[in-house]
């Protein structure tokens, strides 16, 4: 059985073939610059990869290019999208409504379209992908949505209310939601199977460090409380958005240089925390590269970023009154060495030790802590299509 997986941005298709029989991967690729010049990358599970150069003005266009990719040329994976048994598609903001995956039918999309005040850069586009793959394959090829949001559904309102005038909550809906939900679950679930204990039997904190940046506080199997919140600017600093901070700093820069609310929020999301505190980059790896080189503000980027990591885990080991298992995930959380050894360095009076070679590892699956060590430190590459496949594959069985 294969399972198309897709990610639709509002200028964007990322796209994995997924075989269900052993999990691989056939192909995958990804369609960018829909609505301007159009350019499609497509790459097989032997390596060999095409990029190319093709018109694509909506996302229908882009999903066609898609169907091409797949079906046809000589890194064809399959002859023809009858193959494919379901579309398993990846969604932002499912609110208060989904708390969990479902299959698609005209009112599902309605209410993703309905949350897009809530992420209004991915849930309407999202709809666009939605429709671009009905469009193409037609109603009898069932569609499955896996909301980001739903995994943080299990958190208590004390930690997903806001401390603001109730009646925002009851008018607007306003409170945390949480996001990168596929990840943080992967991770949990394969961190557990690693353990050889029950999820529900583990106090876990998982964090996905990515350009974008998330940790959940995992108890009895289910996340009890996570770092971003009403949207993905909460929490702590990333590539390009400032995390939590006082409001009135915003207040105070908005009326000091006259400034609508949607330049403050461009602020907040496009210009700040890597890049706008070093000047240089949203990539960790550049900020990092011009620390070690002396870079003054580049090395107060990171040094920032790093202590906000440690807070928010040990805040949450202490939300969970104790912790056995770290997981480190995402492009940071898997490949920077110095980053989970500051953390886990200011994780000792929880009796953590980790061993400086197995943290030398990048982008593997590891154990970093060692015998001695009172809680367990793991690098979990994440894999947020294989969830969403799953989930697909689980709903169509029934």
């Amino acid at each position: 059985m294969k399972i198309l997986v897709v990610n639709a941005g509002s200028s964007s298709l990322k796209y994995q073939l997924i075989d269900m029989t052993d999990e691989s991967v056939l192909a995958k690729g990804i369609c960018e610059r829909i609505g301007a010049t159009g350019s499609i990358s497509h790459k097989v599970a032997d390596g060999r990869k095409f990029e190319a150069d093709i018109p694509m003005p909506t996302h229908t266009e882009a999903f066609q290019c898609l169907v091409e990719a797949l079906t046809q040329g000589e890194l064809k994976v399959i002859d023809s999208m009858s193959e494919i048994s379901a579309v398993g598609h990846r969604i932002v903001q499912g609110g208060a409504i989904f708390s969990q995956s479902t299959l698609v039918d005209d009112q599902v999309i309605e209410d993703i379209a309905g949350l897009a005040d809530l992420a209004p850069l991915h849930n309407a586009a999202h709809v666009l992908g939605i429709k671009a793959c009905i469009a193409a394959l037609g109603k009898d090829v069932p569609e499955v949505v896996v909301f980001d949001t739903s995994f943080h559904q299990t958190m208590p309102p004390k930690a997903y209310m806001y401390p603001i005038p109730y009646e925002y909550y009851e008018k607007y809906k306003v409170r945390r939601y949480g996001f990168h939900g596929t990840s943080h679950r992967y991770v949990s679930d394969r961190c557990a199977a690693l353990m050889g204990k029950d999820k529900k039997d583990i106090k876990m904190i998982t964090c996905h460090l990515g350009n974008g940046c998330s940790i959940s506080a995992i108890k009895d199997g289910v996340c009890i409380d996570t770092s971003m919140g009403f949207t993905p600017l909460d929490g702590f600093m990333m590539g390009t958005r400032t995390g939590s901070m006082d409001p009135s700093v915003l207040t105070f820069i908005a009326e000091k240089e006259g400034m609508s609310p949607k330049e403050i929020s461009d602020m907040c999301n496009k210009q700040s925390g890597l890049l706008g505190v070093s000047g240089l980059s949203n990539d960790a790896r550049d900020v990092n590269s011009a620390a070690r080189e002396g870079n003054q503000r580049a090395k107060l980027a990171v040094e920032m970023q790093r202590y906000e990591v440690a807070k928010f885990v040990g805040s949450y080991a202490a939300a969970m009154n104790g912790v056995d298992a770290v997981v480190f995930t995402g492009g940071i959380g898997e490949n920077d060495l110095r980053m989970r050894e500051y953390v886990c360095g200011q994780l000792g009076y929880l009796g953590v030790v980790i061993d400086p070679e197995r943290n030398k590892s990048q982008g593997k699956e590891v154990e970093l802590s060692t015998t001695a060590s009172k809680v367990k430190i793991w690098v979990i590459p994440t894999n947020e299509e294989l969830v969403i496949a799953r989930d697909t594959l689980a709903l169509i069985s029934k």
